[in-house]
């Protein structure tokens, strides 16, 4: 048997090194409410929040996700239980970014049924999100001579994966969901390279080649049949001025059936492209663009080159 020699055991320098640190991290707690998370509140669960994409993808999309086949005589139940369960799990983290965002002494009654009223429209709306995804399948596939199928569409397009995420983003937007829906973008952002914002307004038909380092601001306005390539930003102008531009419309204005190429940049909350307009690759905008115009770029400056007005008679001569 050992016996006890009464020695202490000593604090090593390595020990009191970490104790240190400990007390510092403690004291950080304490003096920030970011770092404590108010306490007692918790954040919306992100895990949750990635698994109801990932099932409600499974509604939209049913037979592409999943380990098992859907028959059509099978689709009604399948589809109602899915989203009565997605509805329920969504309504939970919607209580959890209400609670959050409000004063401690907030009625959780009103909060609770706010929650439930956005729940159920947003449920009422899946089927018009539905329906908006479908046309943007047959942008890619019309917009894509490499794509093979539809079904290659929505099973493997990282820009179709990027603007399914933000149709559900955005409708959560609308109702001033907080954390949520930035929440849902980021998570494709992640996966896709492509940053679009929720708040953004995206028509129909739209369709985001390649997509990788894609950004698309949060008042920014895209009408229909728009397409866009890799490396495109739809940003703001300067921002130094931070939270004071919130709420003011700071991203570009895109008409319908615009077309801009890979690396250009249109920046600026009074810029509009004008309908039927095409922006070449690497050009940078920021001031508005007629209809029907040409923007090519031709190093170091670039310049509107007239459309043929025999098969476009709205064309125009247009120089920056």
């Amino acid at each position: 048997m050992s016996k006890d020699c009464g020695c202490k055991a000593q604090t090593t320098d390595s020990e009191l090194e970490i104790i240190e640190t400990v007390k510092k991290i403690k004291k950080n707690y304490e003096n920030s409410d970011i770092l404590c998370l108010k306490k007692t509140k918790h954040l919306p669960s992100r895990g949750e929040i990635i698994g109801i994409i990932k099932d409600l993808r499974g509604v939209m999309f049913p037979g592409y996700f999943e380990e098992y086949s859907i028959s059509v005589s099978y689709a009604e139940y399948y589809a109602g239980n899915r989203i009565v369960n997605i509805i329920q799990r969504l309504n939970k983290q919607i209580v959890l970014a209400l609670q959050y965002e409000h004063d401690e002494d907030a009625d959780d009654t009103e909060l609770f049924a706010k929650a439930d009223e956005i729940s159920r429209n947003f449920a009422k709306k899946i089927p018009e999100i539905q329906e908006m995804l479908l046309m943007d399948v047959q942008a890619g596939f019309d917009g894509d001579p490499a794509a093979k199928s539809k079904e290659e569409i929505i099973s493997c397009y990282p820009g179709f994966f990027a603007i399914y995420v933000y149709r559900l983003a955005h409708e959560l937007y609308k109702e001033n969901v907080p954390f949520v829906p930035r929440i849902m973008t980021e998570y494709a952002h992640n996966k896709t390279g492509i940053d679009i914002n929720p708040g953004a307004t995206i028509g129909k038909y739209f369709f985001i080649d390649h997509g990788t380092g894609v950004v698309i601001g949060e008042t920014t306005i895209i009408g229909d049949y728009v397409k866009l390539y890799q490396g495109v930003t739809l940003g703001a102008l300067s921002t130094r001025s931070g939270q004071q531009l919130r709420d003011v419309k700071r991203h570009p204005t895109i008409g319908n059936r615009v077309t801009i190429y890979s690396g250009a940049s249109v920046l600026g909350g009074e810029t509009v492209i004008g309908e039927g307009s095409v922006i070449g690759g690497n050009a940078f905008i920021t001031e508005s663009i007629p209809a029907n115009a040409k923007v090519i770029v031709q190093n170091p400056e670039f310049k509107i080159k007239e459309t043929n007005k025999k098969t476009n008679p709205d064309a125009i001569n247009w120089e920056i």
